[in-house]
């Protein structure tokens, strides 16, 4: 799906995976607070290195699931609960390796339609002010840009 408008900000957090996680934290809070779920999308880019911990933490948590199966609801609880503390202990000890192996980027489109200017005005200005973002070096990709199809291509690209 091609998009013949929009604004892209390219936040570089290096590899500060934990601020980068702040930021994704703030955006979702926005875009649910103030209804903007078309109007402002984002994915975070990782390097290839970054991926298998990441996805090994994944995958690792639905395996778990089927073990309660069979279990009252008290015990489920109870080993959900001890499985939970187990799980924020792995990707505590996952964050700091991913974070070691490459840099995070965070790529925010805002998109939107043509009597929305003031609106996405405000954002485009809000959004690099705020803490999490202001460090990370943002740079606005306006579509007269010439990098606004390459950058365009790589948000389509990001899963």
């Amino acid at each position: 799906m091609a998009h013949t408008y929009g604004i892209y900000i390219r936040f570089d957090f290096g590899t500060d995976e934990e601020k980068a996680q702040q930021a994704r934290h703030k955006l979702d809070g926005w875009r649910q607070a103030f209804r903007l779920d078309k109007r402002v999308q984002y994915k975070m880019d990782r390097p290839e290195t970054a991926g298998p911990a990441t996805q090994a933490a994944e995958k690792s948590a639905p395996a778990e699931k089927p073990a309660t199966a069979g279990k009252t609801k008290e015990k489920a609880a109870g080993k959900a609960a001890a499985k939970a503390a187990g799980k924020s202990s792995e990707l505590a000890a996952a964050k700091p390796e991913a974070a070691t192996n490459g840099k995070v980027e965070l790529l925010v489109r805002l998109y939107f339609s043509p009597h929305e200017k003031l609106s996405e005005q405000r954002w485009l200005a809000r959004i690099p002010a705020e803490e999490p973002f202001r460090s990370a070096s943002p740079k606005v990709i306006n579509q007269a840009d010439p990098e606004f199809e390459a950058t365009d291509k790589q948000f389509e690209s990001i899963s």
